[in-house]
């Protein structure tokens, strides 16, 4: 009779429990129902908001890009207003290095001198050489010199199609004048071995 009596109780205890929990969980419920209503609705309230921002962000980003380039064209500008007060014309002497169309050589380094004196050293990484071969000239110097007869003396170093190494010096006389010089250094291999190196001034 006890256990019955006990058991009872138990049963009894346990139904309330149950009949506790659910009345506990049902404003639980209600309010995740309400959250997620909410939710919706804040999203469906923001988005236009995101639009708008998106369309300012990419105003902001046409803007940057033209101040990057009138800072670019003002670098320009200044780069060259530098160089006509370093280099004035009736001194100024420019060296470019190209190599010949269609040329495959490997060139690693170019080294000069004008009149016995280092002006210009440079090693060549993958991507300059790659500028080269397709045509692209590089200006490895530019500099002063007065008026009169000089001589230039060109060293490159580098490797040929087949992979044989080249090492090869020549020796240039130039007369700079009152007007800006450009002189031409163009690497093309030799129609019977080797490399040359073409001098062109202008």
């Amino acid at each position: 009779m006890s256990d019955f009596s006990a058991d009872s109780q138990r049963l009894g205890q346990h139904t309330h429990n149950a009949t506790r929990t659910r009345i506990v969980d049902l404003p639980g419920n209600r309010m995740f129902r309400s959250l997620g209503i909410a939710l919706v609705l804040s999203l469906a309230t923001t988005a236009p908001v995101r639009a708008d921002e998106r369309d300012a962000m990419r105003g902001l980003d046409d803007q940057v890009q033209e101040v990057k380039s009138d800072v670019l064209a003002i670098a320009t500008e200044l780069q060259q207003l530098e160089e006509k007060l370093l280099f004035p014309s009736n001194t100024q002497v420019a060296v470019f290095v190209s190599l010949a169309d269609g040329d495959a050589l490997e060139l690693d380094s170019v080294h000069i001198q004008i009149d016995g004196e280092p002006v210009a050293h440079h090693i060549y990484e993958f991507k300059e050489l790659g500028a080269l071969r397709k045509g692209g000239v590089q200006r490895i110097y530019t500099g002063n010199l007065p008026t009169g007869e000089h001589r230039m003396e060109v060293s490159m170093v580098g490797t040929m199609p087949g992979g044989s190494a080249f090492d090869e010096t020549e020796s240039f006389a130039f007369r700079k004048d009152v007007e800006p010089k450009a002189i031409d250094l163009t690497l093309a291999r030799r129609t019977v071995g080797g490399v040359q190196i073409a001098f062109g001034a202008e």
